[in-house]
Parts: C-alpha cells; sequence; structure tokens
C-alpha cells in the first residue's frame, strides 16, 4: 500500500501538459467567492468547461492560435477576452466576475442549466444550492436543506417530526453524508423541519439517490455530498436572524485582505443556529413542542489566490426532545473537525484532500437508559487530470470508526455492543469520456475491509445527446457498507439511531434459511432514465431503478430471550428457535420504482412538480414483507413567485402528499408474569408487565399523509449594502391531522404539526 501511494503521488506530478491549455479559477468580485458550474468557452469552437465547485476551469488540447474566451454565468456580467495561445502554451487566466444589478435577460437564466446537462451524465442527481433552498416557503421563518430535501423525486419522509429520510427503498443507515469530505452521521434534527446545517453556509449539495460513480463508497444506497462556501475576503458582513422558532447568526470576513502586491487571503465564516420551540409553543401555539437544538459551525479558508486553498472547520450541534407526551427523552450530540485542500498543479492536475474526526451520540430514557455512539476518523486524497474534454480522477479513502451500543428493544430485552474498531481502505479511479454524441464515465472502486473482506465495485454512468433537447442516460454499479442501524422494524415511530459496526465476531454467518458469506452488507443499482427540454425554460426528467440489496443486516426485533444462558440454547431445559435469540438478522430484499420531475423556471415564477412511485422489499428467510418506509406515492408541488420591480416580495408556496407507511398491527395485549420466585411466584397476586402480542410484518398502513405550507417574504434595502428582510409563514393551512406515533400500550395517537403560524425577521449586512 505504501508503494501505491508513493506512485500514486509521483503521478500527480509526472503527467505532462497536454498541449495548448487555458486554466484558471472563475470568484465573485465582491466577495473574492469561487463561482461552481459557470460556462467557460471558447466563442465558437467545441472547446468548453464548466467550472468545477472550487471555480477552477481548465481548457486544454486546442490547436494554437486566437480565440475569444467568453465566461457566464447566471447573476453575473458576461466577461469576454482575445487569447493568442502558442504551442505548448500555458495561459492562466483567474477572472473575476462583476455581479450584475440590472434584470436579467430570460435566455441566461437557463443558459447554464442546459448547458450542464449536456456535458454531465447526472444521473439520479439532484444539484443544489443556497439560492434553490431559500425558494422553499420558509417554515419557522427560515428555509432549511431539510425541507428542500423532502420535495426531491425518490425520497420519504417519515413527516414534521423525527428527522427520518429514505432514499428510493434504503435505510437511514444506508445513505452516506459527507460535509466538505467530513462523514457525518445523523445530519437531522429530531423536529423535521431542520438540518444541522445553517442554509447560507452551503455552497452546493450534490444528493445521489443510485447509481453513484466510484469516488463515493462506504454506503449501499445513496450519498448527500454537501461544500460549504469560503468567508467573504472582501469585507465583514453576515446575518442576524430572529423568528417565532429560534434564531440564528453568521458573520463573516477577511483575516488578511488580497493586495495588488500579493493576491494571498484568509478568511472566516462563523454561524450558530439555535431552536427555542420548546418555550415559545406553549404561548403562541398553546401546546408543547420540545425540540431544541443548537447548532455552530466555524471555518478559515487560505487561498493562494491562484486556485490552491487550505480550508480548517469545525461543527458541533447538540439536540434534545423532552418528555413529548409517551415518548422518552433522547438527546444527540454531534461535533467534527476537519481540513481539506485543493493543489493546482503546474500540469493539468489538481490536487484535493481532506482530513477529518466526527463523534456521533445518543442517548434514549424511559424505563431504561440506551445510548448509541460512534466516532469517526477519514482523509483521502483525489487527483484529476484534464485530458481535452475528458477527465481521469483517482484516489485513495481510508475510514476508521468505533461504535458502542446499549439497547432494549420491544421486548425489554438488553442487546449489548462493548466498543468495537474497524478500518477500511479504498482506491478508485474513473475515466469520463466525451465523444460525439456520447458522454461516458466508468469507474472501479476496490475496498479492504479490515475483516479480511475485499469489495471490488465496478460503476458506470453514461448520456446520449439525441438532440440539443432529448438524451438519454443510463447507470449501474455494485456497493458494499458495514454499518448497521438499531432501529426496531416493530416500532412504529423510533426516534433511537444508533450504529454498529458490522464484524464476524457479533454477527452469525446463518439465521433461518439465509446464510450470509460475510457480514458486509452489499446491493447493485440499476437506473436508465430520460431528460427533455420542451422550451428554454421548462424541462422534465424521468428515471427507472432498480435495488438489489443481496445482503442485509437488521436488528431482530423478535429477540424474547438471552441468547448467552445455556437454558435456552439447543439441548437447554428450555430450548428456544433462533429465531427468538439472536440479536441481528440475515436478510435479502430489493427495491425498484420510476421518478418524474417537472422545473418551470422565468425570471419571476419558479414551479417544481415530482411524482414518485416506488416498491420495497425484504426477505428474511421465512416470508416477505414491506419494511416500515416503503410508500408507493409520493407528490410535491412548489411554486414560489416574485413581485415588484425589484423583486422584493416573494410568495411561496408547498403541497406534498404521501401514501400511508406500512406499520406492524397489535394483534392482542396480556399481562406477562416474570416468575422471579419461580414455582414460589404467587401469580394472582403477583402484578405482571405489559405485554404485546404483534400482527404480521407490516400488514397494516397508515393513513396517507398531505400537507400545504405558506410563506410571504418582502426585503427592504438599508443603505448600500444591508438588507432588511419581513418573513411570515402557515404550516399545515388546513391544518390535516397526519399521524406521528400511535402508543400500542394507551391506545394514544399522536399527530404531526398542526396549523402553526410562524414570523421572523433577517437582517443581511
Amino acid at each position: 500500500m505504501k508503494r501505491f501511494s508513493f506512485i500514486l503521488l509521483l503521478a500527480i506530478f509526472a503527467l505532462p501538459l497536454s498541449a495548448q491549455t487555458v486554466k484558471g479559477v472563475l470568484t465573485d468580485d465582491e466577495t473574492g467567492e469561487a463561482i461552481p458550474f459557470a460556462n467557460v468557452v471558447l466563442d465558437k469552437t467545441r472547446y468548453g468547461v464548466a467550472t468545477d465547485i472550487n471555480g477552477f476551469y481548465l481548457i486544454n488540447k486546442m490547436p494554437e492560435g486566437t480565440y475569444t474566451l467568453r465566461v457566464r454565468f447566471v447573476g453575473y456580467q458576461e466577461y469576454t477576452e482575445e487569447i493568442t495561445i502558442e504551442k505548448k502554451q500555458t495561459i492562466v487566466r483567474n477572472i473575476k466576475l462583476k455581479p450584475d444589478k440590472k434584470m436579467l435577460d430570460e435566455v441566461k437564466v437557463t443558459d447554464n442549466r442546459i448547458e450542464e446537462r449536456k456535458i454531465q451524465t447526472q444521473v439520479s442527481v439532484e444539484k443544489i444550492t443556497s439560492t434553490q433552498i431559500q425558494q422553499m416557503p420558509s417554515i419557522g421563518g427560515t428555509a432549511d436543506l431539510a425541507q428542500y430535501l423532502q420535495i426531491l423525486p425518490g425520497i420519504s419522509s417519515t413527516g414534521d417530526q423525527g428527522g427520518q429520510l429514505y432514499i428510493r427503498g434504503g435505510s437511514m443507515v444506508q445513505n452516506l453524508c459527507l460535509l466538505d469530505g467530513m462523514t457525518v452521521y445523523n445530519p437531522f434534527h429530531s423536529i423535521g423541519l431542520y438540518s444541522i446545517f445553517e442554509t447560507d453556509i452551503i455552497l452546493n449539495a450534490d444528493v445521489y439517490s443510485a447509481g453513484y460513480g466510484a469516488q463515493y463508497g462506504g454506503r449501499i444506497s445513496s450519498v448527500m455530498d454537501i461544500n460549504t462556501r469560503d468567508g467573504n475576503k472582501k469585507r465583514h458582513g453576515g446575518k442576524l436572524s430572529l423568528n417565532t422558532f429560534g434564531a440564528n447568526i453568521l458573520l463573516e470576513g477577511p483575516i488578511k485582505k488580497e493586495t495588488s502586491e500579493s493576491p494571498f487571503t484568509i478568511s472566516y465564516l462563523l454561524s450558530a443556529k439555535n431552536s427555542f420551540l420548546s418555550r415559545s409553543s406553549k404561548f403562541l401555539y398553546n401546546q408543547s413542542l420540545p425540540f431544541d437544538f443548537l447548532d455552530l459551525y466555524g471555518k478559515v479558508s487560505v487561498n493562494s489566490g491562484s486556485g490552491s486553498k487550505v480550508n480548517l472547520f469545525g461543527f458541533r450541534f447538540d439536540d434534545q426532545v423532552i418528555g413529548y407526551q409517551s415518548l422518552a427523552n433522547f438527546h444527540w450530540q454531534n461535533y467534527g473537525l476537519g481540513t481539506n485542500f485543493m493543489i493546482v498543479t503546474g500540469s493539468s492536475s489538481i490536487l484535493e484532500g481532506h482530513l477529518a474526526y466526527s463523534d456521533y451520540k445518543i442517548k434514549m430514557t424511559n424505563q431504561f437508559e440506551d445510548s448509541s455512539s460512534i466516532n469517526n476518523f477519514n482523509m483521502g486524497l483525489d487527483v484529476t487530470n484534464f485530458v481535452g474534454s475528458n477527465r481521469l480522477k483517482y484516489g485513495l479513502d481510508m475510514q476508521l470508526a468505533s461504535t458502542y451500543l446499549s439497547y432494549h428493544n420491544s421486548y425489554n430485552r438488553l442487546i449489548y455492543f462493548s466498543p468495537v474498531s474497524t478500518t477500511s481502505i479504498a482506491a478508485y479511479i474513473t475515466y469520463k469520456i466525451a465523444t460525439g454524441k456520447w458522454l461516458i464515465d466508468p469507474g472501479f472502486r476496490l475496498i479492504f475491509y479490515d475483516i479480511g473482506v475485499a469489495s471490488p465495485e465496478p460503476r458506470i454512468s453514461a448520456k446520449y445527446n439525441i438532440s440539443d433537447l432529448f438524451r438519454l442516460k443510463m447507470a449501474a454499479g455494485l456497493y458494499s457498507q458495514n454499518y448497521i442501524d438499531t432501529r426496531s422494524d416493530n416500532d412504529i415511530v423510533n426516534l433511537f439511531s444508533g450504529f454498529i459496526n458490522a464484524n464476524a465476531n457479533v454477527f452469525p454467518d446463518s439465521f433461518r434459511s439465509n446464510t450470509a458469506n460475510t457480514c458486509i452488507q452489499r446491493s447493485q443499482h440499476v437506473v436508465l432514465g430520460a431528460e427533455y427540454d420542451f422550451t428554454n425554460h421548462l424541462t422534465t426528467n424521468m428515471e427507472f431503478y432498480f435495488k438489489n440489496f443481496n445482503q442485509l443486516l437488521n436488528l431482530n426485533s423478535n429477540k424474547m430471550f438471552d441468547e448467552n444462558d445455556a437454558a435456552y440454547k439447543p439441548g437447554g431445559a428450555y430450548e428456544k428457535p433462533e429465531f427468538y435469540l439472536s440479536n441481528y438478522v440475515v436478510e435479502s430484499g430489493f427495491s425498484y420504482g420510476m421518478d418524474l420531475s417537472f422545473c418551470y423556471d422565468i425570471d419571476w415564477l419558479y414551479l417544481w412538480a415530482t411524482y414518485s412511485l416506488g416498491w420495497v422489499h425484504r426477505n428474511n428467510g421465512v416470508f416477505t414483507y414491506h419494511p416500515h418506509y416503503d410508500r408507493r406515492h409520493t407528490i410535491n408541488l412548489l411554486t414560489t413567485i416574485r413581485l415588484g420591480e425589484l423583486h422584493e416580495w416573494e410568495i411561496s408556496g408547498r403541497w406534498s402528499y404521501g401514501s400511508g407507511f406500512p406499520f406492524t398491527q397489535t394483534q392482542g395485549v396480556y399481562e406477562n408474569v416474570s416468575f422471579a420466585d419461580g414455582i414460589n411466584t404467587d401469580f394472582t397476586r403477583t402484578n405482571g408487565i405489559y405485554g404485546v402480542v404483534y400482527g404480521d410484518y407490516y400488514a397494516g398502513r397508515l393513513p396517507n399523509y398531505h400537507r400545504l405550507d405558506l410563506s410571504v417574504k418582502r426585503k427592504f434595502s438599508i443603505g448600500k449594502r444591508s438588507i432588511l428582510e419581513v418573513n411570515a409563514s402557515v404550516t399545515n393551512v388546513y391544518n390535516r391531522n397526519n399521524i406521528f406515533y400511535f402508543d400500542r400500550l394507551t391506545f394514544t395517537r399522536i399527530d404531526q404539526l398542526p396549523f402553526m403560524w410562524s414570523a421572523g425577521l433577517t437582517f443581511r449586512f
């Protein structure tokens, strides 16, 4: 492995410049912030690229000669420059785009998106910016990534409370979340309106619902890759926000500014988000909503001015639910520290890397105290080589994680795992090929797990541009992971999100008629789709997907007896089937479905509509069932209207519908006497505990879910740079009674959020 790493590093600088090259970085002239996904082209030629997440672009292998370099991006003035390039010459142009203060031309609004769809495969991925998130109704006074994710095709949400998202048939533990390269666990708050990420720090979020490339690994369903922006490099500024749900503050600015002598800069970005809903709900909404959280984030960016940069960042969040009706008390804690860097080499390559540590803990208190934790160290190194319109990318990734679990299931049996550490090392390579009307992106990832398992994982995505308006696409790949969820499938709702590392000493080789070759979970994805642009403003996307989860490990919700007690083992006095003894079970399953989306986007109007149809199946060796996140139909409608000469008014509405989730019904109840004194127990006077007889797995369906949210915003300019925004919103406009939780013991129904108004002020300076 050491020899391989040395060869990889040597290759970064060994690759020579490919013929003539133009490269550089695009930044905002007012803030110094990088501008991703802008179009950089040489006029009247086929040579052009889109800038990456760092604003970097590179065009090479063009003939020597004179060209017009043109840069376009929505909201900025167009940049043009005549350049003359000679044989084997490299021209560096770091360009500062000036914001366009005038009304945007309609063609410009969609220009970038159309061009990007032509040059990127973009299969099963949604690219999200903070601007798109802020088009959502500002529930609680603040639009949030968690709210936006719920309207994406293929994503099912448990609703307003719980913060649980399920993506195209995958469970929560099968979703990878990255923050600037750092692995983050459970990135959503207990109230489903908020993520742990402040909207204004997000530069870009890529959400892959299936078929993602070889640069990602360690999960078998989906990926959410979030990148934060740098602080303002030109001036100090920020944001203050106060609303009926909570308060936010953001501060940013330069530590060292760019000068005429040196383009070197240092900037900072700090944010804090706090909820006081547990206190405000009592007198504003006449009910108790005990959801409290505090999020902190900080980042320092060191930028060379030529594209190379290094970031230091950290976050911490604390989330509590105290005494929510019949539920237990919950407490989440999560923090992380990390660094990432980008080096623009003298050749046609860039080198990127990251190093991070994160720690997650959850505690649940009712009649018992249950807890789980995971701490993770991860590091990676990535190299990108530009070869004309093609790109070669390869790298290494390492994960070291330790987990702990102490948990009582629905039969009050303790499931305990002492701290267990596992390590995985992966190498990957991808090569994006653009030839004629084809875009092909094959890749290969090889993961070595420390339990002695190597997982080869080929991946591929492709797109065929039938015309400028119509495109076909596909993706496929193999995936693996070694994390297990701690949720019980018998719980109608369960906020206890714990994690366990798979290893040979913890999980069974077989259970019932299913056999596990290893304790690694595996899946295979296939996606087929099509894109069509009806006009410059109206686009549609349709995808069909299939995920085969051929090996899964899940919590055994039927465990009733201690597996270490010899009396219950085979040959014991009270021999019980393995069905009632094992902590975990081996399962298999698959999911399939179709996602359809429409987008209409002009200067003053944004319309977004999605429909998802899906099935999720699981088999435990005896019968097939639908897990609790199997939602058949999902519909989302979003409308944003901007009014006024300067678009100072914004009105947003969102309507969501989801067919009912399956759940395991209660077949009966009984008094369970423990007979603690053996035959001397007086069962006529001893009080037993309340026992439940469950029906067939997920034979019932909860009622359908639907909800309408509305919001209105008004912006006021104060001075040259400051803006005051006043907002008001209504959640659940027609007061739909959407079920959240049903207590089996008291037969009490608890619903999601009722009709709730909110109002707030945001001051940007």
